[in-house]
Order: C-alpha cells, then sequence, then structure tokens
C-alpha cells in the first residue's frame, strides 16, 4: 500500500514576496527569512512529457502581507573573473536537438527588480517596470537576438538565442545570472530621456546581456534552460548540465554545491554563492530539467529521475538530515520507480513525475492538498515525503502539469485544463458553488480554502498551462492565453489589480493576430512567447 501523506514539521522555505496591495491571509505558515531582497519570490517551473520547459517561480505559503516597496539591501561586491572551463567540450555523442523556432517575447508585470528586461531607463514614452498588460521586448528582438526558449525564475530570467547564447536579466544578489552585475555609478541613466528617480534600476541586471561564452567549453552547445528563485541551470546536447547561483532554506543560503563554489580572490561576499557557471559532475545523459522555487529536478535518457536543493518541505522525495544537509546538494537518485519516468515537473515545495504507464507521482508539502493527495491536506506543514501515485489523476494523459506555491493545473493530451489546492485567491478559476460540498475544504472562518479534488475548468480547453504563486496561465490550441487569479502587480497582464475570479482572455493590441506558444509565471510578473513575425 503506498504511503499516504503525513503531517509533521516540514521546515518553512524561502520567504515569499510581499504582493502590492495583498489581502491578508490566514494561511498556515511553512516560510524562512527573506535572503536577498525585501520581496523575495518564487519560480515555479514546468516540464512536458516531450521535454519543453515552462515557467518558474516559487515561494513559501502565504501569511498575513501587508503592502510594501520593494527595495533591494546593500549589494555585495562579484567576481570579475569565472573559473577556467575546459578548452573543449568532449566528443560525447548527442541526445538533445537545440529548439530552432525564434520567438517574440511578451511581458508584464512589476518589473522593479529588472526582471521584465526592458532596460533601466524611460524608451518610446514608457517605463521599464509596472507594466499592465503584454507588452512586446524589442530589447530582445528577433532579428538582433533571437531567442529560442525562455524560462521564468521568481525575479529573474534567462533565455537561449538561436546562435547558443544565453542572455540574463532581473536580481542578481545570489549569483542567478551568472554574471558581472555591479553598476557603473558614472554611467548612470546618462542615456535617459526624461528624470524619473522612480525607476532607480541597474541598466547590468534590468537590461538582457549575454553570459560571456569563455565560460563555458568551446562547442559545448545549449537545448533547455529552466532557473528557480536564486540559481539557473543549462542542459546540453550531450546530456551535460551547467549551473550558477545558490539554493536558500528557512534560515538562508544552503549552498550550489557540496564541493567548495569557484570565486574570485576580490569577491567578498559569501563563499556558498556560484556567480558563474560550472559543471554539475553528477548529471550525465540528462534530457529534461525542471525546476521549483529551491529545487531541481533531472531526468536521464534511461527514464531515472534526480533531485537536489532544499528538502525542508521534503520536495526532493528523499529523507535528508540536517547535520547532512549539504547532501541534498548532491544530484541523487530516489524512490521513483526506476527506467521508468517519462516526465519530470514542479512546484513552489513540491514535485510531479509522469511514469511510463501514464502514472503522475508527487511529493514535497502539501497543506493546501498541491500534490494532488488530499489526506492530511489542510494540516499546516502537511507532506508527502516520498513519491506516490496520485490516484485523483488516474486514467488521465497528462500532457502537463505544474505547481504553484499552493495550487497545481494540469492539461491533458484531449485539451482538458484540471486544477486542485489552494483556492482562496480564485487560483482555480472555477465557481466553487457549482461543486459538491465534500469537494472544498473551508478554513476556521467558514471561507473555502483548498479546492481537494482534480476538478476540470469548463469552456477553457489547453495545450499548456502555468501556475503563478497564486495565479494561473493557459493556452489554447489556437494560440490565445487566459489567465486567472491573483493580480497584485497586474501579474495576471489584464490591467488591473483586482482579483480575476475566472478565466480571461489576455488580448491587447500587442497580441493581436499573434500565436501564443509558450506562458511561464515569475513570482509578481508573466512572460509570454510565440512565433516571431520577422527573424533571421
Amino acid at each position: 500500500m503506498p504511503p499516504k501523506a503525513v503531517t509533521q514539521r516540514a521546515k518553512p522555505g524561502p520567504k515569499k514576496a510581499v504582493p502590492k496591495d495583498a489581502a491578508k491571509k490566514d494561511a498556515p505558515k511553512a516560510q524562512p527569512k527573506a535572503e536577498s531582497k525585501a520581496k523575495t519570490t518564487t519560480s515555479v517551473k514546468k516540464s512536458t512529457v516531450n521535454g519543453t520547459t515552462k515557467s518558474e517561480a516559487t515561494t513559501p505559503p502565504k501569511e498575513e502581507t501587508t503592502t510594501t516597496t520593494s527595495k533591494k539591501r546593500a549589494r555585495v561586491d562579484e567576481p570579475t573573473t569565472a573559473a577556467k572551463p575546459a578548452k573543449r567540450a568532449k566528443n560525447e555523442k548527442t541526445i538533445n536537438t537545440p529548439p530552432t523556432e525564434i520567438l517574440d517575447i511578451y511581458v508584464f508585470g512589476t518589473g522593479d527588480n529588472g526582471e521584465l528586461g526592458l532596460g533601466h531607463v524611460i524608451r518610446n514614452g514608457k517605463k521599464p517596470k509596472g507594466v499592465q498588460r503584454p507588452r512586446l521586448n524589442d530589447l530582445l528582438d528577433a532579428k538582433t537576438v533571437g531567442v529560442v526558449q525562455i524560462a521564468v525564475g521568481g525575479m529573474h530570467c534567462a533565455a537561449l538565442t538561436h546562435d547558443n547564447k544565453i542572455y540574463t536579466w532581473g536580481v542578481n544578489d545570489l549569483g542567478a545570472l551568472g554574471r558581472d552585475t555591479k553598476k557603473d555609478a558614472k554611467a548612470e541613466d546618462e542615456d535617459s530621456d526624461e528624470d524619473d528617480d522612480d525607476i532607480d534600476l541597474n541598466p547590468k541586471e534590468s537590461t538582457p546581456t549575454a553570459i560571456p561564452s569563455s565560460y563555458f567549453p568551446e562547442d559545448v552547445k545549449f537545448t533547455q534552460l529552466v532557473a528557480s528563485d536564486s540559481a539557473t541551470f543549462a542542459l546540453t546536447t550531450t546530456g551535460s548540465v551547467y549551473g550558477w547561483g545558490v539554493f536558500s532554506g528557512s534560515d538562508g543560503v544552503i549552498g550550489f554545491t557540496k564541493r567548495p563554489t569557484i570565486f574570485s580572490q576580490e569577491h567578498k561576499g559569501p563563499k556558498d554563492i556560484q556567480r558563474t557557471p560550472i559543471p554539475i559532475p553528477e548529471l550525465k545523459h540528462i534530457t529534461t530539467l525542471a525546476a521549483g522555487g529551491n529545487h531541481i529536478l533531472a531526468l536521464d535518457k534511461t527514464g531515472n529521475a534526480f533531485t537536489w536543493g532544499c528538502g525542508e518541505q521534503n520536495q526532493l522525495g528523499r529523507r535528508i538530515v540536517d547535520r547532512h544537509r549539504a547532501h541534498a546538494l548532491v544530484p541523487s537518485q530516489f524512490s521513483l520507480p526506476k527506467r521508468k519516468i517519462k516526465a519530470i515537473a514542479c512546484g513552489g515545495f513540491h514535485s510531479f513525475a509522469i511514469d511510463d504507464k501514464n502514472r503522475v507521482f508527487s511529493w514535497g508539502l502539501n497543506n493546501f492538498g498541491q500534490t494532488g493527495v488530499f489526506d492530511g491536506a489542510g494540516e499546516a506543514n502537511a507532506v508527502v515525503s516520498e513519491p506516490v501515485v496520485v490516484d485523483a489523476l488516474k486514467g488521465l494523459a497528462i500532457k502537463e502539469i505544474e505547481g504553484g506555491h499552493h495550487h497545481s493545473i494540469a492539461c491533458t493530451e484531449d485539451g482538458k485544463t484540471i486544477v486542485w489546492g489552494r483556492c482562496d485567491d480564485c487560483q482555480m478559476g472555477v465557481d466553487l458553488d457549482d461543486l459538491p460540498s465534500e469537494a472544498v475544504v473551508k478554513n476556521a472562518q467558514g471561507a473555502p480554502s483548498i479546492l481537494a479534488q482534480a476538478t476540470v475548468v469548463p469552456d477553457i480547453p489547453s495545450t499548456s498551462i502555468s501556475a503563478g504563486i497564486d495565479n494561473s496561465l493557459a493556452l489554447t490550441p489556437t494560440g490565445t492565453v487566459f489567465s486567472w487569479g491573483f493580480s497584485a502587480n497586474f501579474r495576471t497582464g489584464l490591467g488591473t489589480e483586482d482579483t480575476i475570479e475566472e478565466p480571461t482572455l489576455i488580448e491587447n493590441s500587442a497580441l493581436r493576430g499573434k500565436r501564443i506558444t509558450f506562458a511561464g509565471c515569475g513570482g509578481q510578473f508573466s512572460v509570454l512567447a510565440g512565433p516571431a513575425a520577422a527573424a533571421f
């Protein structure tokens, strides 16, 4: 008999970004200290059966929130040199193929920390932050940059280009961008077309910029990027993996690798932060990556899955003893069936895998039933300690699955959109009054808190989905996008900060006539992408 969800004292995850004008919540608490920003967000990542990776954004369980203004703390000096890579990648067999379709990139949401990648000055009369509806990011122009894949983290993004470059932008306090972003005070805002003290963005963080190619071996070719809250990973054609940044837990930085990190002599910051790319030697023949808030999953060509990062909420699917916490930083297999897994995915603090029989497994934080295992849902810090089959999804051919902080969403091969988990901010996009009373768990005040039933969202056929902290996106077969849920900082792309109760079509002049093929949710922003009208 498979193990059931158990209630135990899972340690809280990294502290959630406090959304602007957020309503107060009464959620169970499972949170750690904020690490580098007054606003810390989470990255939720997505994987599909065919290996396509979606967005990333993670944070911990919600609790009371108040309106705050995003501020950065004093910046740590960063290294100006990187570890010298091997001169040439080993002559290994190609197992992964790089994407080739060039994409237009559209962004919306807060942008207070450069995560929209719109630069640091007003351009064409538009500010680079507080974007209410989708805006074409012309700094990622199809003709000059040529993005073919994008990963969305909690407060940063990474993009792979047609010519094998990796562009990054957003918050770099903990090394997530993989390059030097020390601000040049002399050049600050010198090209602004008007003074605006409200912008105050570091141009080297807010402007998409390529990681120096010298940081990687010659001839290495990338096929996929994923982004967590404060780390980024890149998969190659031969199945090797490179990474940079850091993993954090309830008491701050855990580290990046069990081995000493590589940093320059002049770097005075924490030595546990990996600020430039390094190989992850434990991983070989990898075909897919997926990223949660502070944990990563990898799948190899034989169907074996690996996890590493923060395991405080059991999101690694393996037991981590506090005194040996560094072991969590080593990619390792765990109790999933060996040589049977065909897809992997993450939520903020939980994880999913799909095997060759189309069974969905889940594990990790389960205080809102986000794993799809509803025993114990509603109990503070409840977790599913190791992978179990999700009975609620049996018989469904799941195409994509992804988790937010406390809710999850999936789409099936026949186009159904399915949701479950936390529902107090309209994350589900369904009318809870239409559901059986036993399907909805109420909180102490009698308000709906958890949808404890995998439920089809009516009239929203989907081919792809994405989950943010507490909002959701669904792509339709015709290339349109529906959005719903918590909308502070305009993260839904609908031009309002009011909560969106039901799926609503995102439409404006930027998207008119465009076919969207990717949607990714960050902490308080989102990214859409579709085939470029004009490219190389």
